[in-house]
């Protein structure tokens, strides 16, 4: 079942000028969502271990690959291994344009993989127009564990 409130929007990076790029930009596009911000792999992972989840919750996934402490390949691998969790769509969202990444990503589960552009410009579009796709999904909510 979909959830009515707009999911929250986790970003997983550890740019933190990526991060605040993605947020702002997310935010001028006009997402109401709240925008939460993990600075590597293991700290979204601690937090979905971790977060007691209030009644039904939705949770989108914007994960970058190269991260330390886990990566994003491996955190996406455990989330779409979760029975609950593995219904998150994720958003891979990373430099990395290897087309062997983007395979694996797709064969682990991510629902979109989308190259940051290296120009700040065409990277600040970008995340723009993904801010105004974000309020057509419809995005199932995970159950209290």
């Amino acid at each position: 079942m979909t959830n009515a409130i707009p999911p929250t929007i986790l970003i997983v990076d550890d740019d933190e000028g990526h991060a605040i790029l993605i947020r702002e930009n997310l935010e001028a596009a006009g997402l109401p969502n709240t925008i939460r911000h993990f600075r590597d792999g293991q700290a979204i992972l601690d937090f979905f271990a971790q977060e007691p989840l209030r009644g039904s919750q939705s949770f989108l996934i914007l994960l970058d690959i190269r991260m330390p402490k886990v990566d994003g390949i491996e955190v996406l691998r455990r989330l779409k291994s979760d029975a609950e969790l593995g219904r998150l769509p994720v958003i891979m969202l990373t430099t990395t344009d290897d087309s062997r990444e983007v395979e694996r990503c797709y064969e682990l589960g991510c629902n979109v993989y989308i190259q940051k552009p290296v120009d700040y410009d065409r990277f600040a579009e970008a995340i723009r127009r993904l801010g105004l796709f974000v309020p057509l999904l419809l995005v199932p909510a995970v159950s209290a564990r």
